[in-house]
C-alpha cells in the first residue's frame, strides 16, 4: 500500500503529492513527535513522580487497593511511576500504536510488565468488566492529556467519558485540578501579528480595506514561547486573572462554557491582546504545582524550565478599544470543547442577567484564512517596506511596467503610488503565459504560502525563468540575488527536542530513543526543518557564511550548483536561512536581522523560520585545527531542493 504526502515544490510553488511508502507516515508522526522534549522535561516528570506518590499513598490510607488509569500513556512513564510509589495495578491506555509497542517494550525493559497493561485503544473504546479492557473501574486517574490551550487535545471529552465509565466516584486524580490565567495587554508587536496596520508611503496614507479593518480575525490560538517576547513589548492593562479552573477528580463536562474576571484598568491605553497560560496542580492542596507562566514572571534567582510540548498562547480580541485608568473591566473567556476565545466589557454597562457570552470569532475579510500571523506581522514591518520601497524608488521609472510575483504582497501595491506607468500582480497560481506585454521590472519579495524551508521561496526564480521572454533587454528584477548563509550553532534548549534521553526519573526509555532515530534515520535525519528562532535562543559558534548565490538576473541553470566546506567549534546543529539583495545596497534578511554579540547571541527575524539542521550529537572540534563538521550543499534545478549533508572528517593517526 502506498500513501500520498503533500511536499513544497519550488519549480511550480504548489503542493505536490507525491506518493510514498507506506512507512513514511508512520516514521514521520515518531520523528517530528515531542515525546523526546516532554521526556527531557525534568521539572513536568518530578511534579508528576511527586503527584502520583501523594495520590497512591492517599488511596493506601483509605486501606483500598491502588487500581491506575493512565489515559495518554506514551512511553509509560507515568504508569511506572505509579508501580514503584506502591500502585497494585496500572491500565495504561495509548491510542498511537507504535507508541503502544515502544511502551509495552519499556515496560518490558524495567520489569512492569506484571503489573501494567498496555491497551492500544482511544480511551473511549476502552471497556470495563470480566471480557473488558479492564477488569474493574480505577481508583487513581493520571493523564498527560494537554497541549498549550489545555483543552486542544480533546481533555475534556477523555475525562467526560472517563468519569462516566471507567474510573469510580470520588476517584484521585492526578494532575488534581488545571487553572487558566489571563492578562490584557496593550502591544504593539503582537498586535501586528493580527490586524493589518495603515502605513505611510511616499507621504501617503496606506489605509487595510474596510472589511479586512472589521474583520474580528482567525478564532484559533497563537502559542509561543512568550519567554522570548520581552515585557518592553508590551504594556499590561489590568492585573493577571485567574479565569477559571477544572477540578479532574470530579465529572468533567465539555459543554460551551464562558468565565468572567472583573477587574479595574491598572492603566490606559489600547486593549488589543490577551496573555494566556495555565498551570496544574497536582495534588489537592495545590502544594505540588507545574506551572506554564513565562520566564519573566519568576524572580531573577530562579530560572524557569523550559519546554516546548507547552508553551503559551496569545489571543487576539476582536477589535481594540480604548480603555481609561481606573476604568471597570470584565473580561471573558468562552470554551467549548477544544479552543478557547476572549472578550472583553465595560463592566459597569453589564447586566449578569442579559449578557449573551461571546460567539466564537470568524474571519469575514478571507485574509485571516490567507495570512498568517508571521505574515501579518512581515506586512507590518515598517523597516521591512522601507527597504522595499527604496528599493522600488531607485529602479521605476514614468514608463515603468511592472509585474510582481508574491502571495499576497503590498509590492504591487508600492509600485503603483511610486508611479509606475502599469503593474500587475501575479499569484502562485497564475498562468505565465497570460501577460502579454514586456515586463521592464519584475518584483518580488519573494513570499509564497506553500514555502516550508527558506529556499523554497526560490520559486520566484522559476518564474524568472518562466517569463524570459516578456522581459525587456534591460529589464530589472528585484530581487537581484539571493543568497543562502549558513552558521553553526549551540542551541539552549531546543537540541532536547532532537536528543536521546536514555534514562527517566530512573526508568530506561532508550527503546522510545531507538525508535525514533530508526524513524530519524528513514528520512528526517537528512533534511534541514523549520523552525522560528527568535523563540529559540542559540549561540554562534561561526561567522555567518553564504554558501550559496542565486542569480535571478539569469535564468535557472540547467546543471546543479554545489558548494564545500567546513566549520569549527561545538555545535549542536546548523541554522540556515535565505537573504534577498533588492539592490546593490538594500538586502533584507529572512535570518539574522542584526550583527551577533561578542557573547555569541543572535537577533532573529520573527517574519520567517529558518532551516535548522540537527547533528546527531555535539560535535567538536579536535583543537589541533581539524574542522568538526565538512558540509556539502548541492541545489538541484531539476526539484528547486537543496540536499546537504554534514559529515565528521576522517581522522589520520
Amino acid at each position: 500500500m502506498k500513501t500520498f504526502c503533500g511536499r513544497a515544490n519550488p519549480t511550480t510553488g504548489a503542493l505536490d503529492w507525491m506518493e510514498e511508502s507506506e512507512e513514511y507516515d508512520y516514521h514521520q508522526e515518531i520523528a517530528r513527535s515531542c515525546y523526546a522534549d516532554m521526556l527531557h522535561d525534568h521539572d513536568r516528570n518530578e511534579k508528576y513522580y511527586q503527584g502520583i506518590r501523594a495520590a497512591v499513598a492517599r488511596v493506601k490510607a483509605r486501606g483500598e487497593k491502588v487500581i491506575v488509569l493512565d489515559i495518554g500513556t506514551g512511553t509509560g512513564l507515568l504508569s511506572m511511576m505509579a508501580v514503584t510509589a506502591g500502585a497494585d495495578f496500572c491500565y495504561a491506555v495509548e491510542v498511537f500504536k507504535p507508541m503502544a509497542e515502544a511502551a509495552q517494550c519499556i515496560v518490558k525493559k524495567n520489569g512492569f510488565s506484571e503489573k501494567i497493561k498496555i491497551i492500544n485503544k482511544h480511551s473511549t473504546d476502552v471497556t470495563v468488566g470480566p471480557e473488558g479492557d479492564m477488569q474493574m473501574k480505577a481508583n487513581v486517574l493520571i493523564t498527560e492529556l494537554f497541549d498549550t490551550e489545555l483543552i486542544g487535545e480533546g481533555a475534556l471529552p477523555s475525562y467526560e467519558h472517563a468519569h462516566q465509565n471507567l474510573v469510580q466516584k470520588g476517584c484521585e486524580a492526578v494532575p488534581h485540578r488545571a487553572t487558566v490565567y489571563a492578562q490584557l495587554v496593550e502591544s504593539k508587536l503582537l498586535w501586528s501579528w493580527g490586524q493589518l496596520q495603515p502605513m505611510d508611503v511616499e507621504g501617503a496614507s496606506l489605509l487595510p480595506p474596510p472589511d479586512v479593518g472589521r474583520c474580528a480575525g482567525a478564532h484559533s490560538v497563537c502559542d509561543i514561547q512568550l519567554s522570548q517576547v520581552s515585557p518592553h513589548s508590551f504594556t499590561p492593562l489590568g492585573p493577571l486573572c485567574t479565569m477559571f479552573s477544572v477540578d479532574f477528580s470530579k465529572p468533567v463536562s465539555s459543554v460551551f462554557k464562558s468565565h468572567s474576571s472583573q477587574f479595574v484598568a491598572q492603566s490606559g491605553g489600547r486593549a488589543q491582546v490577551v496573555l494566556s497560560w495555565w498551570d496544574i496542580d497536582m495534588d489537592p492542596s495545590g502544594s505540588i504545582v507545574c506551572t506554564m507562566a513565562p520566564s519573566w514572571t519568576y524572580p531573577q534567582s530562579k530560572m524557569a524550565p523550559w519546554r516546548d510540548h507547552w508553551m503559551q498562547s496569545v489571543y487576539f480580541l476582536s477589535a481594540e478599544r480604548r480603555v481609561t485608568e481606573g476604568e471597570e473591566l470584565s473580561l471573558t473567556v468562552c470554551h467549548d470543547d477544544y479552543s478557547l476565545w476572549y472578550s472583553l466589557q465595560s463592566d459597569s454597562q453589564q447586566d449578569p442577567q442579559t449578557v449573551v457570552p461571546p460567539s466564537r470569532p470568524c474571519c469575514t475579510c478571507q485574509a485571516h484564512l490567507v495570512w498568517t500571523r508571521p505574515r501579518f506581522g512581515e506586512l507590518n514591518d515598517r523597516r521591512r517596506t522601507e527597504s522595499y520601497v527604496s528599493a522600488l524608488r531607485s529602479v521605476l521609472r514614468e514608463d515603468s511596467v511592472c509585474l510582481g510575483i508574491s502571495d499576497g504582497s503590498l509590492l504591487p501595491v508600492f509600485a503603483h503610488m511610486l508611479g509606475a506607468k502599469k503593474v500587475r500582480y501575479m499569484d502562485v497560481s497564475g498562468e505565465c503565459k497570460a501577460y502579454f506585454f514586456q515586463i521592464s521590472v519584475l518584483m518580488g519579495e519573494p513570499y509564497f504560502s506553500t514555502s516550508l524551508l527558506p529556499w523554497h521561496s526560490l520559486f520566484f526564480w522559476y518564474c524568472r525563468t518562466a517569463l524570459a521572454g516578456l522581459l525587456r533587454p534591460n529589464a530589472t528584477i528585484l530581487p537581484s540575488s539571493a543568497t543562502l548563509h549558513m552558521m553553526a550553532v549551540e542551541f539552549q534548549d531546543l537540541w532536547r527536542i532532537r536528543a536521546p534521553c536514555g534514562t527517566c526519573e530512573g526508568f530506561d526509555v532508550s527503546p522510545m530513543d531507538e525508535m525514533v532515530q530508526q524513524s530519524l534515520d528513514f528520512r528526517e535525519s537528512r533534511e534541514a526543518e523549520p523552525h522560528p528562532l527568535w523563540e529559540y535562543p542559540c549561540r554562534a559558534l561561526t561567522q555567518s557564511t553564504a554558501v550559496m548565490t542565486f542569480d535571478f538576473t539569469q535564468s535557472v541553470p540547467q546543471e546543479p550548483i554545489s558548494s564545500q566546506g567546513s566549520l569549527s567549534g561545538r555545535c549542536h546543529g546548523v541554522a540556515l536561512w535565505m537573504e534577498y539583495h533588492l539592490t546593490d545596497d538594500i538586502t533584507v534578511s529572512a535570518g539574522l536581522i542584526g550583527p551577533i554579540s561578542e557573547q555569541g547571541e543572535c537577533e532573529w527575524s520573527r517574519h520567517r523560520k529558518q532551516g535548522v539542521y540537527f547533528l546527531r550529537s555535539p560535535w567538536e572540534s579536535s583543537g589541533d585545527g581539524r574542522a568538526a563538521v565538512s558540509y556539502n550543499f548541492t541545489f538541484e534545478p531539476s526539484s528547486g531542493d537543496i540536499k546537504m549533508d554534514f559529515t565528521k572528517p576522517n581522522v589520520f593517526l
